[in-house]
């Protein structure tokens, strides 16, 4: 199976929430762990890479994977999960920039001032947004998630023919189902609250 179709295929696959795979990841279920990993990978990197630690985001999304690993037992609050692992990560980000002596050394004064930092709200809101949008996707008919997903999602952009083929449509028909797809989509958000 080419990369591409497996990811197709996880694609197509139910959407389990963060308390289903926390469950799965404490009873040994690899493909929970995976899950769950492959789900806040973006939150992960987009720390390291907002505090500019471009060169550093692989090893730092390792520590916390890591963290997580040992510290998913002990975690209160299933749904905080998000916030966990964007306080986890900015921690590793400030202990891998001591630690490996990348900057300057601070006075005691203004390192302690550097731990109060507040974390960057604004990547927990965006994270939050894009898994709304992803998980409403996901509850739409087959067909119209997997348009959505091939027409805006993909990487590089596909012809029309193509998806009209794949999808089993006339090529002539997808401008307007895609309108029908994005429609039923803004109804989803909308009762999100999005």
């Amino acid at each position: 199976m080419t990369g591409t179709a497996a990811k197709r295929q996880l694609e197509r696959a139910p959407v389990s929430t963060d308390e289903q795979l926390i469950e799965g990841c404490l009873q040994g279920d690899a493909e929970a762990w995976s899950a769950l990993i492959d789900r806040y990978k973006n939150l992960i990197y987009s720390v390291p890479v907002r505090l500019g630690m471009y060169q550093d985001a692989g090893d730092i999304f390792q520590a916390v994977c890591v963290t997580l690993l040992a510290k998913l037992p002990q975690l209160r609050e299933q749904r905080a999960l998000p916030k966990w692992i964007m306080q986890t990560c900015y921690h590793e980000c400030l202990h891998y920039r001591r630690a490996t002596s990348r900057e300057a050394e601070l006075d005691p004064d203004c390192a302690e001032a550097q731990d109060a930092t507040p974390l960057p709200e604004q990547s927990l809101i965006e994270f939050e947004e894009h898994r709304t949008l992803r998980d409403a996707i996901s509850e739409m008919p087959e067909r119209c998630g997997q348009m959505i997903r091939m027409l805006f999602f993909e990487t590089p952009v596909r012809p029309y023919e193509e998806i009209a083929k794949e999808l089993g449509l006339a090529t002539g028909s997808i401008g307007f189902i895609r309108g029908r797809c994005l429609a039923r989509l803004r109804k989803h958000l909308e009762r999100r609250g999005f």
